[in-house]
C-alpha cells in the first residue's frame, strides 16, 4: 500500500459558512474562489438521518469480506475494496457506490441483508434526498452571490431527472499494525484527486484523515466535525465559472487506530449536458475551455489516474 511523506501545513482556517446567515451567499462565493472548499454549519439536515445511515453503513462494513463481496463487483455500482477505478489506483478503503436515480442499486444488498436491505435503502434515500435539497440551495445561493440569472442555472442540472449524480460510502478500516511496521502514519486511504462533477457534499464521522491542497501546493489537514458538512467545488463548476471557482484537490490519509466513515453526494449534470462557461459570467472574456458534454468529460476522467489533471485535456491552449 502506498506510503506518503509530504509535509502538511497545519492550522490554516478553512472558510466556515453558516447557512442560516443572510450574508452567507457572498461568503460562499469567496470560499469557492479562494479554496474551492468550505465547511457548512446550521445546514438543517436532521441528525437522525445522519445517525441512521452511519449505523446501517457500519453494519454492512462490519460483515465478513466474503459477505460484502456479494454486493460486488462494481458494474459500475456496488461494493469495492482497495481498488479505486480501473487504472491501477489503490487505497486503504472499502466502499459502496450507488446511483441516486433508481432503485436497482439495492438488489445486490438484499441477498446479504435480507429484510434489513429495506432499512439500508430507506436510510440512504432519506439522507440523500435531504442532502440533495441542501446542494440545490447552496448552488442557488452561489448564483445569487455571483448576481446571475436564473438563480437555478446550476441547481437545475442536479434537479433534472436525468441528473447523473452518485452517492458513495467510504470506510477506512483501522490498520495499527501497518504503522508499527513502517513507522509512518502517512498511509494513503484515498489518493489525491479533484471531483469531476459540479459539487460534492461530504460528511464523515469524528475521525481525521481529510486533507486539501491550497493554491500554493501545501496540504492542510481538515479537523473532523461529525455535525458539519464539507462542500467541494467540482471540475464542472470550475469550467462553468471559467476558472473563477477552483475544483479542490483533496485526499484521505488512513487513520492509524480507528475506523473512518465518510458519505459523499456527488451532484452531476445529465450525460448530454454541455459543460461550458456561463455567458453571464464571461463579460467579454474568452473561454479557457473547449466545450464538451458531461458524458465526454466523465468518460475521459474515468480513463485517467486519480492524480491526473483531468481538465488539462479540455483547456484551450492560449495563442502565442
Amino acid at each position: 500500500m502506498e506510503q506518503l511523506s509530504v509535509a502538511t501545513t497545519l492550522f490554516t482556517e478553512v472558510p466556515l459558512i453558516d447557512l442560516s446567515k443572510p450574508d452567507s451567499k457572498n461568503l460562499i462565493v469567496k470560499a469557492c474562489e479562494e479554496f474551492g472548499f468550505f465547511k457548512l454549519i446550521n445546514h438543517g439536515i436532521p441528525t437522525e438521518f445522519i445517525a441512521k445511515l452511519e449505523s446501517e453503513a457500519m453494519k454492512f462494513f462490519s460483515l465478513p469480506l466474503s459477505e460484502k463481496e456479494k454486493a460486488g463487483p462494481l458494474d459500475p455500482f456496488g461494493y469495492g475494496n482497495k481498488k479505486i477505478g480501473h487504472n491501477g489506483d489503490v487505497g486503504w478503503v472499502e466502499y459502496i457506490l450507488l446511483t441516486t436515480s433508481n432503485e436497482a442499486n439495492y438488489q445486490k444488498f438484499s441477498s446479504i441483508f435480507g429484510e434489513a436491505a429495506e432499512k439500508f435503502r430507506c436510510a440512504v434515500n432519506e439522507y440523500v434526498s435531504a442532502v440533495k435539497k441542501m446542494a440545490y440551495e447552496i448552488l442557488e445561493m452561489l448564483a445569487d452571490g455571483l448576481k446571475i440569472q436564473p438563480r437555478n442555472v446550476f441547481s437545475k442540472l442536479l434537479m433534472d431527472e436525468e441528473s447523473d449524480s452518485v452517492f458513495r460510502l467510504n470506510h477506512y478500516p483501522p490498520r495499527p499494525e501497518l504503522h508499527q511496521e513502517t513507522n509512518d502514519t502517512n498511509l494513503i486511504g484515498f489518493g489525491e484527486h479533484t471531483d469531476p462533477q459540479i459539487i460534492s457534499v461530504l460528511r464523515s464521522n469524528n475521525i481525521s484523515g481529510l486533507q486539501i491542497s491550497l493554491k500554493d501546493g501545501n496540504w492542510i489537514s481538515i479537523p473532523p466535525d461529525q455535525s458539519s458538512f464539507f462542500i467541494n467545488v467540482g471540475d464542472s463548476l470550475q469550467v462553468m465559472t471559467n476558472g473563477r471557482f477552483k475544483s479542490v484537490r483533496h485526499r484521505v490519509m488512513a487513520n492509524s487506530s480507528k475506523s473512518r466513515l465518510s458519505m459523499i453526494y456527488f451532484g452531476g449534470p445529465p450525460l448530454s449536458e454541455k459543460i461550458a462557461p456561463l455567458p453571464s459570467l464571461m463579460k467579454g472574456e474568452d473561454s479557457l475551455y473547449k466545450e464538451f458534454t458531461w458524458y465526454e468529460y466523465k468518460k475521459s476522467a474515468y480513463k485517467s489516474r486519480l492524480a491526473d489533471n483531468r481538465l488539462g485535456l479540455f483547456e484551450k491552449i492560449a495563442a502565442s
